[in-house]
């Protein structure tokens, strides 16, 4: 199965997601929710590995043909894709209902012109492929049961089904005008059926909902289609029930074709999530602030001595990295990794990224809470008693501890927001106290993570080399845009770690003087750096090349404006988990960045 990874489009429900090809297979399954069992994982395997298809009849053998084209039905997450055949045109709609209840995926396929032959090829593997269920019939749908989990389809009257090996194909024809469809739900094996939604009046609700969403963006700036599908995409990561939000839907899309940087991305990362809130906020969506911010409350517990990076959605705090070793991975990339190993690292840069998220959540007007207040006053405490140390940094390096600069930054970060927010009245601490701190961490900084020699910050005290993470230095306030040293910083970063077109590495991989992250292999250029790039552009006075690079990072999305976490130029493709919530909040974040300074230019 080699299916590009942009040839992949996401529907969900805010609890899980299903990634559907451009040949109508959806690969990607995980039930119930985000970080649950896939059902489906043909995209880190085979066919034997779970998918369910529908698209137009060819010969067993023959290739399934892509549809001549697909997109996202207006502003939502429903998924229409066309093919056009000898005989006619058809149309197969797919999308998830916000979850009232079960997980329902609902798949409806509708005549166009003429009259095509169909086929769907159902192949439920739970447990990540492992496991063939027992298939049988009840109450007029298809049931697949293995161990506690059990998936019910129901099938339109219309298709003659056969069930061999595992495998349920249901041939059927769709003439102009007709319409059938298939619903697939999942319930705990031990209960009943779930029930089952007319699919019609579900399409009908799920459009509306997403409607009523997207009407709430206060954004009306330049790439606005650009930013309210990156919105779209970011509300599809959040887990409804409890407000976290997801670094991707994907486990071990990897970094390099055939590499072993392949990681479970089912997990909120405190950083991506604050940041991800940071976008909401900007645009308009208090609301989910809100809710994040009491996941936030309930995860942490208090206790910043415990923080963790990471979290599961539900705020649960264990999540043991293991191989699934049936599976040979995406284009044979191993290992398959489910759990994150990462979890226990420390990386002291997440206090800085938590304040500075429920500084904007002030801003923005969301109502103060005594809790976030205290958890302020306890993770400034966190960081006068720990800023000193070495850490694992952002990318979650599995090399050794450093003094990495970034981290020492947003450190700086949190005692600046407590400052800030102390000036305001909305916090009560000792302002003489936190200043000192703050210039203590500044003044450390610049002294031990500078290299005058070459005007630019680097990756760690006493290291020659370089990291994206640097060009946030103006974006978080550290030292204004137009200081030579941030100037210097960023035209080195540019020199030493951007391709020509301007698409950024996090760091060297290969090379005498590359940092060592402690993993064999190279990776391709991060979309979120390269995004990072746009806004130093911006920052230090370089707006027409910023533009011109935004717009180059736009057109790298996907056909239904997707992004992922990486891009090879070489090879010209998306690597990593999909979609990524941090290149998307990102690209949201450019873009209100760059419509800032196009106000201003108008303004003068």
């Amino acid at each position: 199965m080699h299916r590009r990874i942009e040839d992949y489009a996401l529907i969900g429900d805010m609890q899980t997601a299903a990634l559907v090809c451009r040949d109508g297979s959806v690969d990607w399954l995980c039930l119930p929710r985000f970080d649950g069992d896939a059902v489906f994982a043909g995209m880190l395997g085979a066919e034997d590995h779970g998918f369910w298809r529908i698209g137009p009849f060819v010969m067993e053998g023959a290739p399934a043909p892509y549809a001549d084209r697909r997109r996202y039905r207006g502003d939502s997450l429903i998924l229409d894709s066309e093919w056009e055949t000898a005989d006619g045109t058809v149309r197969v709609t797919d999308f998830m209902p916000p979850r009232d209840g079960t997980p329902q995926a609902i798949r409806i396929i509708e005549g166009v012109s003429g009259s095509v032959d169909m086929v769907s090829e159902y192949c439920p593997r739970f447990g990540y492929g492992q496991h063939l269920p027992w298939i049988y019939e009840s109450d007029g749908r298809t049931v697949a049961v293995s161990g506690p989990d059990a998936l019910w389809l129901a099938i339109p009257a219309e298709a003659e089904s056969t069930e061999k090996d595992g495998t349920v194909r249901s041939a059927f024809t769709v003439a102009a005008g007709d319409r059938l469809v298939f619903t697939l739900g999942w319930q705990s094996s031990h209960r009943g059926a779930p029930d089952l939604p007319d699919g019609f009046a579900a399409l009908t609700a799920t459009e509306e909902f997403w409607r009523g969403w997207v009407a709430q963006c206060t954004y009306e700036g330049p790439y606005r289609e650009a930013v309210v599908r990156s919105l779209i995409t970011l509300k599809a990561l959040t887990y409804a029930p409890t407000g976290g939000i997801v670094a991707a839907p994907t486990t071990s899309l990897p970094e390099e074709i055939g590499g072993v940087r392949n990681w479970d991305y089912r997990f909120c990362w405190l950083r991506d999530s604050a940041n991800t809130l940071s976008a909401l906020l900007l645009t308009g969506y208090g609301q989910e602030a809100e809710a994040w911010r009491r996941w936030l409350l309930r995860a942490v517990a208090g206790d910043p001595e415990r923080l963790q990076i990471m979290y599961g959605v539900g705020g649960e705090r264990e999540m043991a990295e293991r191989e699934l070793c049936w599976l040979p991975g995406y284009e044979n990339s191993r290992p398959v990794r489910i759990g994150n190993g990462a979890v226990h690292q420390l990386q002291l840069d997440v206090p800085g990224a938590v304040v500075e998220t429920l500084f904007t959540a002030h801003e923005r007007g969301v109502a103060r809470c005594d809790e976030s207040a205290v958890l302020i006053e306890r993770l400034v405490g966190y960081v006068r008693r720990h800023w000193r140390e070495p850490d694992d940094g952002i990318w979650e390096v599995r090399g050794g501890r450093r003094d990495f600069v970034h981290s020492k930054v947003m450190l700086w970060v949190a005692v600046d927001r407590a400052v800030r927010l102390v000036e305001d009245g909305v916090l009560e601490m000792d302002l003489a106290e936190l200043m000192a701190l703050r210039a203590e961490i500044h003044a450390d900084v610049c002294a031990r993570g500078f290299d005058p020699e070459r005007n630019t910050f680097t990756q760690s005290y006493g290291s020659r080399e370089l990291d994206a993470a640097l060009l946030l230095i103006p974006a978080v306030e550290f030292l204004p845009p137009d200081d030579p040293r941030v100037v210097g910083t960023v035209d080195a970063v540019m020199r030493e770690l951007a391709t020509p077109d301007g698409l950024v590495h996090r760091y060297r991989t290969a090379g005498p003087e590359a940092g060592a992250d402690g993993l064999p292999g190279d990776e391709g250029t991060f979309l979120l750096c390269s995004f990072w790039l746009v806004d130093a552009l911006v920052l230090t006075g370089r707006r027409a090349q910023a533009q011109a690079l935004f717009e180059h990072l736009l057109e790298l999305r996907s056909d239904v404006g997707l992004l992922a976490e990486e891009y090879d130029p070489v090879a010209g493709r998306g690597l990593g988990n999909f979609p990524q919530a941090y290149s998307h909040l990102s690209a949201v974040l450019s873009a209100v960045r760059l419509a800032g300074t196009e106000r201003e230019a108008s303004a003068a």
